[in-house]
């Protein structure tokens, strides 16, 4: 078994995560002296979100250079510090790859808009004439994920495509050009010891050859705009295969996993079990998101459903998250923090790898960003009707009884986010003396997960509830999970089940299981796993 298959990875969103120089932004030696906290919670992983340079148009996901550094959160050598840091302690480091686009200050952009129409360098994007009598009208109806068309006019008259902000023209995957200069980014992040690589919005780098309209339908929902039909190309995995033959074979420098340990995950959003599975074949990526399940309701028999769907594809190695960057935190999008602790044992529970994001393990809500605070591109190119994901991009808090809660000794008006006024319950600080703490419970679980490890992580767990009923009760291995989301309490007597509760998301279980409640039993009980 590869360690890949049933990992925890710990997402960072560095500018939000620590501020080592008072900035008031978070930076790479921020997140290098807070990986102990992600050592202690029981994390195999740490995922790091884009720090390369960037305008910022898009939270870091608009990058002026792929190989770089942004100056407000280090240098080059802070990446190494950061990754040998990580190495000591166990963690294996995975960087984000964003491949779709780049910034529109990009080298390459700026070079294209300067050589003008039919050069080489516009070969490089997706730049096209317009329809209408001057060419006045975009080149087809595609619709941008944040709002409005998909399609930008220059100066010139020409135009250029972007699936998400202006800022962010795409890339021309059909041009050589471009298929070997990410080549070369991936060697220089493995030569610098990484160990994988998240893939961004990997369903979509290849167009339908013609770019044909999308028809109606693409307008039902913006953030939804992945379902297109024509994205997930064929000729994505060819290139996949290629970059899977790179990890595998590249050398490793010191204190890295060798090349046949590397991972590569992609951010594909594809909700057809089958169709995603060709994203996880055994020569192309290690994993895909299961966005499926973050975007299941509290529901039963729906979870169940989408739990049932992911492991549709024998042998396919399965992820699970309940947020990221990109999400509403749970205990918002569920209605309650116990929701969101039950959610959480269920997915811990779950064969497969799991990823969370920086302050699930402490319970933060969805926080709510002043409208002269937002930074998030979907807040203006919606006309100011959806405010966008800063809500889960605050800073977290670590201690103190007032912002910024040792994020950072700058003053809380100069945070790259506002902090909420009420978080000081929620710091990690305050969290390590409350038993019964969101942080506590996920130290918690994570021990058991380990000491009670799925037989075959890519095989589905044992039902032991009937389809359609109010709960969920599974098993994997020598764990036992009971999620109840019915409103009324639970007699654990009625299902049969051995084993007695070793970790509840909730008080401390005997009989009953209250409603929103989650519950694992197991026949041993290792020191110090349970509580």
């Amino acid at each position: 078994m590869n360690w890949w298959q049933d990992m925890v990875c710990y997402e960072v969103y560095p500018r939000a995560f620590a501020d080592s120089d008072g900035d008031g932004v978070g930076d790479l030696p921020g997140v290098t002296a807070r990986l102990e906290h992600i050592r202690e919670l029981g994390a195999d992983a740490v995922w790091i979100t884009p720090f390369y340079p960037s305008p910022l148009a898009d939270g870091g996901y608009d990058i002026a250079d792929h190989t770089g550094v942004a100056e407000d959160l280090g240098t080059t050598e802070d990446v190494d510090r950061l990754t040998a840091r990580a190495h000591e302690l166990g963690l294996k480091l995975i960087v984000d790859l964003v491949p779709n686009h780049t910034s529109d200050q990009h080298p390459w952009f700026q070079e294209a808009l300067a050589a003008g129409p039919g050069s080489a360098e516009r070969e490089m994007y997706l730049f096209r004439d317009g329809r209408g009598a001057s060419g006045e009208l975009p080149p087809n109806d595609w619709q941008s994920a944040f709002g409005g068309p998909a399609w930008t006019r220059t100066a010139d008259g020409e135009w250029y495509c972007h699936l998400h902000a202006s800022e962010q023209p795409d890339l021309n995957w059909r041009n050589p050009e471009v298929q070997d200069a990410f080549t070369e980014v991936l060697r220089h992040w493995l030569d610098r010891g990484v160990d994988g690589f998240r893939v961004d919005v990997a369903h979509a780098l290849f167009k339908a050859e013609g770019l044909p309209d999308a028809g109606p339908g693409q307008h039902r929902d913006p953030l939804r705009n992945h379902l297109m039909p024509y994205y997930d190309q064929e000729e994505l995995h060819p290139l996949y295969r290629r970059w899977r033959a790179l990890l595998d074979t590249h050398p490793a420098p010191p204190g890295a996993v060798p090349p046949e340990d590397r991972v590569m995950v992609a951010e594909s959003a594809v909700f057809d079990p089958e169709r995603l599975a060709r994203y996880i074949r055994p020569d192309e990526m290690h994993q895909a998101f299961n966005f499926a399940f973050l975007e299941a309701p509290w529901d039963a028999p729906e979870l169940r459903r989408v739990i049932d769907g992911s492991f549709a594809v024998p042998g396919s190695a399965v992820t699970w998250l309940l947020s990221s960057h990109d999400a509403v935190r749970p205990v918002t999008r569920y209605g309650s923090p116990a929701r969101a602790r039950a959610a959480a044992l269920l997915m811990l529970a779950l064969p497969g790898s799991a990823y969370l994001y920086q302050g699930e393990e402490l319970g933060l809500p969805q926080a709510l960003v002043p409208e002269d605070r937002i930074l998030d591109p979907l807040w203006e190119r919606s006309g100011r009707t959806e405010r966008g994901r800063d809500g889960a991009r605050v800073p977290l808090p670590w201690s103190g009884e007032a912002a910024p809660y040792g994020f950072t000794t700058a003053p809380p008006d100069e945070t790259w986010l506002p902090q909420p006024h009420d978080w000081a319950p929620l710091t990690a600080a305050a969290q390590e003396q409350e038993p019964d703490s969101a942080l506590r419970l996920y130290r918690a679980a994570l021990r058991l997960r380990r000491a009670y490890p799925a037989p075959d992580p890519a095989a589905p767990p044992s039902w032991l509830s009937a389809p359609g009923a109010p709960h969920l009760a599974l098993r994997r291995g020598d764990l036992t999970c009971v999620v109840n989301l019915d409103g009324r309490p639970l007699p654990l007597d009625t299902l049969g089940l051995t084993g007695r509760p070793v970790l509840s998301s909730g008080e401390p279980v005997t009989d009953l299981l209250p409603p929103d409640t989650a519950v694992w039993l197991t026949e041993g009980d290792p020191d110090g796993a349970h509580r």
